[in-house]
């Protein structure tokens, strides 16, 4: 393999606003709003858990931008906590996408477009076990999505241009798909009765626990409650949200960098954060949020009981009845597809940025005949696959939201560090409002986390611990390295 061949800069703006947008939008927001009804139980403060996420979200976006301005490199979020900080705290964020943040990723998506592929194909549902192997069950459904995921590298293998061509068309029909979902829930379908029951009890918070598909506890929320079940439910919001920093990954391939990645960032979550809060206000003139889980009909079971989560169907069904089903499977199909093109495209820049540092296969760091980075993406694509078939890339995906966010806390905090450390570096873009913004951004994404140790500790402490065994990994690659040269 050529190692002499470079990056081609073949993004512009559009390009890089469609990674952004396609990177963001996938199964979420059709799906998590039934979780986030059921721990905050209100129209009202389901509409603050979407507002925070996207007040968040939007800010570490334009924090970004600054950022991505000053050190316009491949490898993107890596790059800046490494010069933030040090090599360590840079590789501990490239391990982390590489074993569960990228590559469950993508499993988990993967895995969704099968799942409602099954809508139309039951042949691929995940209950049709096609064979075991070393004692896993291996469904159709988990074939289709490595089978997804091998057809999307191989596209991307072929170059950038083949990449984006596939963003671009999958990006713009999910996008305008939603904008339908959207108009048709709030002019059309709208609901007098969910309409009514939902306003006369706007902001009435109770959080509702679930086992074994039955309510077994309805808790009223005030004060530090409230706000804990909002941080705990913007679990959901956040991951649907996230992903939006993958076109800092592709710098090396975005035409004029310096200005285009901050403003796809800026043009792409701004984008994204309005769709999202339109479509809840879709959802709850369509729905009532608080619903009975043992209800027969879409509007009994309401926003919180819809079946399976999927809000986005119910909220269709009112009009189409059980064809609802069928029009929104085809739509997360495109969603998800398009989707997982953006992060397979862009995680591989990260080990690409790491092999250069000597942190990761040297083969990483190489680009094929069409300026790309091929190994990196097959080893991607291998891990990912793995992922698929193990099963378990959900629960890892729970376990790493808290990581993210550390992570994202980290890099705007980097902002501050750079200003100090690099006052005289060009900052062709200054985050917007500094030092408050980037400082409020860093105190809610912090308050956040404290929320999620105190109520969800089995996913958060296992999320620094997949972090944590990065560190002997770490000193054990730096040493390898060493000995090589």
């Amino acid at each position: 393999m050529n190692t002499q061949h470079e990056f081609k800069q073949s993004l512009g703006l559009l390009d890089s606003t469609m990674i952004v947008i396609g990177s963001m939008i996938g199964s979420g927001i059709f799906i998590v709003s039934a979780d986030i009804a059921r721990t905050v139980g209100s129209p009202g403060m389901l509409l603050i858990v979407w507002l925070v996420t996207g007040f968040i979200t939007l800010t570490a976006a334009l924090s970004y931008g600054e950022l991505a301005g000053m050190m316009p490199h491949a490898g993107g979020q890596y790059v800046y906590l490494r010069e933030a900080y040090n090599p360590l705290v840079g590789f501990l964020y490239g391990w982390t996408v590489f074993t569960v943040i990228q590559t469950g990723t993508i499993a988990a998506v993967g895995v969704a477009f099968a799942k409602f592929t099954a809508v139309l194909f039951p042949w691929f549902s995940e209950q049709h076990i096609l064979f075991s192997l070393l004692g896993f069950n291996i469904s159709a459904a988990q074939i289709l999505a490595i089978a997804s995921i091998i057809v999307l590298t191989g596209i991307n293998l072929t170059g950038i241009k083949e990449g984006k061509i596939v963003q671009n068309v999958f990006t713009f029909a999910k996008t305008l798909a939603l904008v339908a979902v959207i108009f048709l829930g709030i002019f059309i379908a709208r609901n007098s009765e969910a309409i009514t029951a939902n306003f006369s009890n706007f902001w009435d918070a109770h959080w509702t626990t679930m086992k074994d598909g039955k309510v077994i506890s309805i808790e009223t929320l005030m004060g530090w409650k409230l706000i804990a079940a909002v941080g705990v439910a913007m679990v959901g919001s956040l991951f649907s949200s996230d992903a939006w920093n993958n076109i800092t990954f592709t710098a090396g391939e975005v035409i004029n960098p310096k200005k285009n990645i901050p403003l796809s960032l800026a043009i792409g979550t701004g984008i994204v954060t309005l769709l999202y809060i339109l479509a809840n206000i879709a959802y709850i003139v369509v729905l009532p949020v608080v619903g009975n889980p043992d209800a027969t009909d879409v509007i009994g079971r309401g926003i919180q009981f819809a079946t399976s989560d999927r809000v986005g169907t119910a909220t269709i069904a009112v009009l189409y009845g059980e064809t609802a089903a069928i029009g929104m499977a085809i739509l997360i199909m495109i969603s998800t597809f398009g989707c997982n093109n953006g992060l397979i495209l862009a995680g591989a820049r990260v080990y690409y940025a790491m092999a250069k540092d000597k942190l990761f296969f040297k083969k990483a760091g190489e680009l094929n005949s069409h300026s790309v980075p091929a190994w990196a993406l097959v080893v991607q694509a291998v891990w990912a696959s793995l992922l698929c078939l193990s099963g378990n890339y959900g629960d890892l995906l729970d376990y790493v939201i808290f990581a993210v966010l550390i992570f994202y806390i980290l890099t705007v905090g980097g902002i501050f560090i750079l200003r100090r450390k690099r006052p005289d570096a060009e900052r062709p873009y200054k985050a917007l409002g500094y030092p408050v913004i980037p400082a409020i951004y860093i105190a809610l994404a912090t308050l956040i986390c404290a929320i999620l140790l105190i109520y969800k500790p089995t996913f958060t402490w296992p999320g620094l611990g997949i972090v944590a065994t990065g560190i002997p990994v770490y000193f054990i690659w730096n040493k390898l390295s060493n000995n090589a040269e």
